[in-house]
């Protein structure tokens, strides 16, 4: 038994198991507590979303639909192993369930089966919806099922229970079949291994990129007849790119009509014409051509 977790208990619980989270909409006060109690809590619920695309299966969880009103779950869990928080308090996910169950999962003991449905799931349960079609063939990639056995980790440590609180949709209410693609055993495995070690800290952003550098406008008088450099050949390339490329066998370190005819269409493409289109590169169209350095 368990008193909830705040909002900001539960994202840093998840955040410090090394999970990449986005907080969607008003998710802080997004709840069904008018409809029924929220607590005690015992366990951690995992269901597959029978949708595809992870915008659209988000909202879907945030809003409801006409005959369940959400949100659906506390959180979606992406193919990509991120993990968005759709709400806080009572959700509609669980459901009425069997009894006996939920006796196991305080017990921490071996579940028996769910033949009944006469308990109030939505009130001692924290709910995760993974993204999945549930038909047997859509994938589980693996950040996905990480993601998955750290969200249930990252709450059993905030509450500490065992891998034995974590159950699967399909374990609870009878007619169940979800989470279909992988079983509920093997992952309380992994979730118990993750709870015999310390949890992986805050997922550090991904290193930024040096700014891409390119090459300065060397003056309208180096494109001349002669003139061989390797900034030709990386402007000829640029506009091979952008689609006006109108070279037969492609572009060299010599200016050539080839890169004067190429040029100029991308002068037409910005734009230009007449005698602003004449294929000598000029100090705004080279700009934005964006020609790396070479």
């Amino acid at each position: 038994m368990a008193t909830p977790l705040t909002a900001a208990k539960l994202l840093k619980a998840l955040k410090d198991e090394g999970l990449t989270v986005v907080e969607h909409r008003s998710w802080r006060t997004h709840n069904r507590n008018h409809k029924g109690p929220w607590g005690p809590l015992h366990g951690v619920m995992i269901h597959h979303t029978v949708t595809s695309g992870t915008q659209n299966s988000v909202e879907l969880c945030y809003n409801g639909h006409s005959t369940l009103p959400g949100p659906l779950c506390h959180g979606v869990i992406a193919k990509d192993g991120t993990v968005y928080l759709v709400g806080n308090g009572r959700a509609n996910h669980a459901g009425s369930g069997d009894d006996e169950v939920l006796r196991a999962v305080i017990n921490e003991s071996a579940l028996p089966a769910d033949n009944e449905a006469n308990t109030d799931g939505n009130r001692y349960f924290y709910g995760f919806e993974c993204v999945n079609l549930g038909n047997g063939t859509d994938p589980w990639p693996a950040a996905q099922l990480e993601a998955i056995e750290k969200a249930a980790a990252a709450i059993c440590r905030a509450h500490g229970w065992t891998h034995r609180s974590v159950i699967g949709h399909k374990e609870w209410q009878p007619g169940k079949i979800d989470p279909r693609g992988f079983t509920m055993d093997s992952m309380r495995e992994r979730v118990g291994a993750r709870l015999g070690g310390k949890p992986d800290g805050p997922a550090k952003p991904p290193a930024s990129k040096p700014p891409a550098k390119y090459e300065p406008f060397p003056g309208a008088s180096f494109f001349a007849a002669g003139r061989r450099s390797a900034i030709i050949t990386a402007m000829g390339k640029r506009l091979v790119a952008e689609g006006c490329g109108r070279y037969q066998v492609g572009p060299s370190p010599d200016w050539s009509d080839a890169d004067k005819k190429s040029y100029a269409a991308w002068q037409r493409k910005l734009g230009y014409s007449g005698s602003d289109a004449d294929g000598i590169p000029g100090k705004t169209s080279w700009d934005k051509l964006k020609v790396p350095n070479v």
